[in-house]
């Protein structure tokens, strides 16, 4: 019988690329523009797929963009007024700051 130890053989979870989806929400968002929820995503489409990276179908996408939209609400980086987001500058400049330094880490 074989005598291995599991947490020498199993290395864990692998790091995880950028959310690139997140990124491309922060960045339309730190403008002064108000943007109901289909504008937004338009806009955050345009960006995936000017980095090639709006895989996985259009609907699944909208779908985990609408999901960390409601994050970015639920964490006060995004204020919500009936159907439109606003970001919130200094909120989001300090999520992309963290961001980077995560990222150089």
């Amino acid at each position: 019988m074989l005598n291995w130890d599991m947490s020498k053989a199993y290395g864990g979870f692998s790091r995880r690329g950028p959310d690139l989806l997140t990124e491309e929400l922060v960045s339309a968002l730190s403008g002064k523009t108000s943007f109901e929820f289909k504008d937004l995503f338009e806009v955050v489409h345009a960006g995936l797929r000017a980095r090639n990276s709006a895989n996985g179908g259009e609907e699944m996408l909208r779908l985990r963009a609408y999901e960390k939209l409601q994050n970015l609400v639920d964490g006060g980086m995004v204020k919500k007024t009936g159907k439109k987001y606003k970001g919130l500058t200094s909120a989001l400049e300090a999520y992309s700051a963290q961001t980077a330094q995560a990222k150089t880490a």
